[in-house]
C-alpha cells in the first residue's frame, strides 16, 4: 500500500517562499500567476498485509506529530493503492 502526504502552510499564514517563487515567475513573463503557495510532498509504502484502517491511523498520527507542524501548517493525506 502507498499514500502520499501533503503538507503545506495554512491560508492565514504568510508563505514568503511561495511569494518569493511568485514572484521569479512574473519576472520570466507569466504575469497572470497571481499567488503560490509552496509545501512538502512525502510517499510512504506500507508492508504487504497492513490493513487499511491501521495505515490510516498511523499516517493521521505522523502527518501531525512529525511531518507537519499543527501550528503554522496542514496537511492531506491520499492513499493511492
Amino acid at each position: 500500500m502507498t499514500a502520499r502526504v501533503y503538507v503545506s502552510m495554512k491560508t492565514t499564514v504568510l508563505d514568503p517562499q511561495g511569494q518569493t517563487i511568485r514572484r521569479s515567475l512574473n519576472s520570466l513573463g507569466h504575469a497572470a500567476i497571481t499567488e503560490v503557495r509552496q509545501g512538502k510532498f512525502f510517499e510512504i509504502n506500507f508492508a504487504d498485509g497492513t490493513e487499511r484502517s491501521a495505515a490510516e491511523a498511523e499516517l493521521d498520527l505522523i502527518s501531525r506529530e512529525i511531518l507537519s507542524n499543527p501550528v503554522i501548517e496542514e496537511y492531506r493525506v491520499e492513499i493511492v493503492d
